[in-house]
C-alpha cells in the first residue's frame, strides 16, 4: 500500500472520530494499568463492569495491595484468568508502591517489569495515559492491518514495526484506537461490514471480495 492510500485512509478514520480513546473506564493512568491488565482474554464491557465496583472502593496501590488476593478476587472473579489476574495485580500494586512511589512509571521497561504487564500493556499505558505515539497490537489491529493492506506482517512485533514505520506522523497518537474501534465494529473477524465501511474503495480485502452491487 502506498503512502497516498494510508494518508487517505487515516484521514477518514480521524474526520470521523476526531478524539478517539479507549472504551476501559479510567480516571487515573493507575487505573488504565489496572484495567488493561484485567483486559488480557477478556472484554473491555466485563472489565469495566468489574473496575466500577472495584474503583468505586478502592482505586489507589495501597488500598488495592491491602485486599490482597483473597480481597480481590470477588471483585474480577466474573473476568477470564481473574486467579492469575488478582495474583498480578497486587503484585503490581506491591511494585509500584516498593520501586515507584505508588505512580505509574512513564517508561517501557519499568513498565513491562510489572506482572502481567507486556509489550502491548505497556503501549496502552504509554499511549492512552501518558501521550506517547505508541501502537498497541491487539487481534483487531493484526486483523485490520493484514486484512486492508496498511501494515501487513506475520507477527504483531512485525506489524506494529510496520505501522510505526509507514503511518504518517501526524496519524501516530491516535491511530491505535481509531484501527482498534473498526476491528471491532465494522472490519469483524468473521463477518466484516465491507457493504458498510467508510475504507472499502480503499482496502485490499474488499477489492477482491463482491459487495452488493459491486460488479464482478
Amino acid at each position: 500500500m502506498n503512502t497516498e492510500k494510508r494518508r487517505e485512509i487515516f484521514t477518514r478514520l480521524r474526520a470521523a472520530n476526531p478524539h478517539p480513546t479507549t472504551e476501559l473506564e479510567y480516571t487515573t493512568p493507575f487505573e488504565l494499568l489496572i484495567a488493561v491488565i484485567l483486559s488480557a482474554q477478556a472484554t473491555d464491557v466485563s472489565v469495566n463492569k468489574a473496575t466500577r465496583r472495584l474503583f468505586q472502593l478502592t482505586s489507589t496501590p495501597a488500598t488495592i495491595h491491602a485486599l490482597g488476593v483473597d480481597g480481590l478476587t470477588p471483585y474480577i472473579q466474573s473476568i477470564g484468568l481473574y486467579r492469575t489476574k488478582a495474583k498480578n495485580v497486587i503484585e503490581t500494586c506491591r511494585l509500584l508502591l516498593t520501586l515507584h512511589e505508588g505512580r505509574v512509571p512513564r517508561d517501557r521497561a519499568a513498565l513491562e517489569a510489572l506482572p502481567g504487564v507486556g509489550r502491548k500493556t505497556a503501549n496502552v499505558v504509554l499511549n492512552t495515559a501518558f501521550g506517547e505515539p505508541t501502537i498497541a497490537v491487539d487481534t483487531h489491529i493484526f486483523r485490520v492491518s493484514n486484512r486492508t493492506g496498511i501494515a501487513p506482517g506475520k507477527t504483531v512485533e512485525e506489524v506494529e514495526r510496520r505501522l510505526m514505520k509507514t503511518l504518517p506522523k501526524e496519524f501516530l497518537l491516535d491511530a491505535h484506537h481509531w484501527l482498534i474501534l473498526h476491528g471491532r465494529y465494522t472490519c469483524m473477524a468473521r463477518t466484516p461490514q465491507c457493504w458498510n465501511c467508510m475504507l472499502a474503495d480503499l482496502c485490499d480485502y474488499s477489492a477482491k471480495t463482491p459487495l452488493p452491487g459491486k460488479a464482478v
